[in-house]
């Protein structure tokens, strides 16, 4: 559930939020109350708007992960937002924690993600075939524990479930992920897979916009590696 200290950056045209595991982002068939709407009711509440709040979905990240996400209080925000996703203007990063250490611990990955909606699952395949999509990541292994790694990926492209999907195709499942292959699952039904930070031109202003999202704190593992890859200043 949004409450204002989710908040990681706002003004007259963009709105970055931290979202929780097991929020959705936009309302789907399941009624269940989205965090586009609880923005939208909190702006209203907020700045006392008479009228209807506009606010755009810029992205969107799997209900069970975590991290920013960005929206647009604008349409002309929102249109030039849609174009620089497209273009590949906006760059994404995130922090995977994974049952085993990527081999090797830094790379690339191309595949093509081909989405069964039945299952609402995607396969990974080293091929194209029919109406699969190229996917593209760069990834590196920031860092280890006893039994997970610290994997941060830069997603390229935007492709159903890419990060758990071609992460699991190289035998690195991500916590908690049993529709990828994960031994387990985690309380709350959540995956360690945390949208970490996102950076671009301002749409508007066309200044740079870079913003990071602390990682879920009531998980120690995710403390235990924040901390470790935190640089002197950071401790």
């Amino acid at each position: 559930m949004f409450t204002p200290n989710d908040i990681l950056y706002e003004d007259n045209h963009l709105l970055i939020v931290d979202k929780h595991c097991g929020d959705l982002v936009q309302p789907d068939p399941s009624g269940e109350s989205a965090l586009e709407d609880q923005i939208k009711a909190y702006i209203k509440r907020r700045d006392a708007k008479p009228g209807a709040v506009f606010l755009g979905v810029v992205h969107r990240i799997d209900r069970p992960v975590s991290g920013a996400v960005i929206f647009a209080k604008t349409s002309k925000a929102l249109a030039r937002l849609n174009e620089m996703i497209r273009e590949g203007r906006i760059r994404k990063t995130y922090w995977a924690l994974t049952e085993r250490m990527p081999d090797p611990e830094r790379g690339e990955l191309r595949h093509y993600i081909l989405r069964d909606g039945r299952t609402n699952r995607s396969k990974a395949l080293d091929a194209p075939c029919r109406d699969a999509k190229p996917a593209l990541l760069r990834y590196a292994t920031l860092g280890a524990a006893t039994r997970y790694t610290l994997v941060e990926v830069e997603l390229l492209t935007g492709r159903h479930h890419q990060i758990r999907a071609q992460l699991s195709k190289i035998g690195c499942p991500i916590r908690g992920d049993l529709k990828y292959g994960a031994k387990r699952s985690l309380p709350g039904g959540g995956i360690s897979l945390h949208s970490r930070s996102v950076a671009f031109e301002h749409p508007v202003r066309h200044e740079t916009v870079g913003v990071t999202a602390p990682v879920p704190r009531e998980d120690n593992l995710w403390a235990y590696f924040e901390q470790k890859t935190a640089g002197p200043g950071e401790r």
